[in-house]
């Protein structure tokens, strides 16, 4: 067994909560002991919900397991309903309650409610979060969903939006303008903001788009089999996707192309003087699997960037990702354990990382630059603005998102470097303010012989550590820990300027 103090996805009664929350008119009664309430947050502290989940749980204790939980079960299943009179409701059991074996499923069944109730089964320790918005979804439209005529104009369903989305809600407006330029309207969206009776109608649309695989694969291929509505495959994140997309629907719907790129920046943007500087900059990505591959795409293809490393933490994403790995000729890396990926990016030692929440906090400690690009998110990727990741907007978000850290650095990495400066230092005062420079009262330093050590005993001198500080931040590991590696193998007890330099000329060869 192993602990993990972060994880990138949590148990997939978390999924189907995710699920249930963006919709309107269902309800989820969860069996589960008391603690597990912890979900709630999610919503509303991290994406700032103005209401709480519908969600209600059988909160039983540990003096319960020796008495009747079914019965527990069962009471809170009638009050749900009584209260809140949905029109469907999910019935499962999260990780704990799995234990207990009270199959939830079954007894609503026997309970006989005037509502459709759909029962989840939800393997807790076999799979994880984004499963479980999938396998969500999947049973509730197998259930409610019915073949019946397409509508007489052409029009789709969108599938995979939920609560606790990385842009979802913003990505649902950009998508909906591109088809609605191509003349095309939404029938459904599913779960973001669907009914239950919404649901029922899924089979009138001409086609469906799948938005983000990780939670809506399972309905659209069920949808294409049972119903005879094809899907689409291509996720519009990025300019080159968004074009493929649109080209991709006119071939499922017979229409013409069109794309309005009159608010495109991101080709000038990327391409421009500014820009210029970042062209081959080492990048590593990590999150879900769809965000990483439209990702990768965008990094070298549009923006100049060079893919040193990718990887994903969802593994049903895993051979999608290892065959994208194989096309830019980098090793995979499949894991849910943030300290594997912590140890890669310090092996490849990038110059920005694109990632997940938790690739921030690492590029914090790491000194590299870090723009979020994939759940797991923090409240402050759920901004009040309008910030989409899709899309011709989305391209230009992304070109931001990605682009500001890097500017920013340098900028940083430039005032650290002519801090000694006469007009820079911290005592000249703000020129904007009209102060004129003062030069900097020197005082001497005291005499230091060492300023780090490292594990194998080596010592930095003073001279060569304020040389180290020269380095852009984002190599300075990397140049800190080859000369470490160069003194250790020549035995070199004390590094001074001379070494560092033999160092840098010796890993320039």
């Amino acid at each position: 067994m192993k602990l993990s103090v972060w994880t990138y996805e949590g148990p997939p009664h978390v999924g189907a909560m995710r699920v249930a929350t963006a919709m309107k008119g269902l309800h989820y009664v969860l069996h589960a002991p008391q603690g597990d309430t912890y979900a709630d947050l999610l919503f509303t502290m991290i994406e700032r919900r103005n209401h709480r989940p519908p969600v209600t749980y059988t909160t039983f204790q540990a003096r319960d397991l020796g008495s009747d939980t079914a019965n527990l079960f069962k009471t809170a299943c009638q009050a749900a309903y009584d209260r809140f009179q949905p029109q469907a409701m999910i019935v499962g059991a999260s990780c704990t309650a799995e234990l207990i074996q009270d199959d939830p499923g079954g007894m609503a069944e026997l309970m006989g409610l005037p509502c459709p109730v759909v029962p989840l089964e939800l393997p807790s320790y076999q799979r994880k979060e984004n499963f479980g918005a999938d396998e969500t979804l999947f049973q509730i439209v197998r259930t409610l969903a019915r073949p019946m005529e397409r509508t007489k104009t052409i029009t789709a369903n969108l599938i995979g939006p939920t609560a606790l989305g990385f842009r979802h809600r913003d990505d649902i407006t950009e998508v909906t303008a591109l088809l609605e330029e191509m003349g095309i309207s939404v029938n459904v969206c599913a779960p973001y903001g669907a009914t239950p009776e919404d649901i029922t109608r899924l089979g009138a649309a001409h086609f469906n788009v799948l938005m983000y695989p990780e939670t809506g694969e399972a309905a659209c291929r069920w949808m294409e089999r049972e119903l005879g509505r094809p899907y689409t495959k291509t996720v519009p994140i990025g300019v080159g996707a968004t074009q493929d997309f649109v080209k991709e629907i006119a071939e499922i719907t017979g229409l013409e192309p069109r794309l309005d790129t009159s608010r495109l920046r991101l080709p000038w943007y990327s391409s421009s003087v500014d820009s210029t500087y970042l062209t081959g900059k080492r990048v590593f990505l990590f999150g879900d699997g769809t965000h990483v591959a439209a990702a990768a795409r965008i990094a070298r293809d549009e923006m100049g960037f060079e893919v040193v490393g990718l990887g994903c933490y969802n593994r049903e994403m895993a051979r999608n990702i290892r065959a994208l790995a194989k096309e830019f000729n980098v090793e995979a890396l499949i894991t849910e354990d943030y300290l594997e990926v912590e140890a890669r990016i310090e092996e490849l030692a990038p110059e920005m990382i694109l990632g997940t929440q938790m690739e921030r906090h690492i590029g914090k400690r790491l000194g590299i630059p870090c723009a979020v690009i994939s759940a797991p998110v923090h409240v402050q990727d759920f901004p009040a603005r309008y910030s989409p990741q899709m899309g011709i907007e989305g391209a230009n978000v992304i070109f931001d998102t990605w682009v500001h850290p890097l500017v920013m650095g340098l900028e940083e990495h430039l005032l650290h470097m002519f801090r000694e400066d006469f007009e820079f230092h911290d005592d000249a005062g703000a020129s904007h303010h009209g102060h004129a420079a003062k030069p900097r009262v020197e005082t001497p330093e005291p005499v230091q012989p060492e300023q780090a050590h490292t594990a194998d005993n080596v010592i930095w001198l003073a001279d060569a550590e304020k040389e180290l500080k020269k380095i852009p931040f984002f190599v300075r590991g990397k140049a800190r820990r080859n000369t470490e590696i160069f003194a250790a193998e020549r035995g070199v007890q004390e590094i001074s300027i001379d070494t560092l330099y033999e160092a840098k000329a010796h890993y320039a060869r």
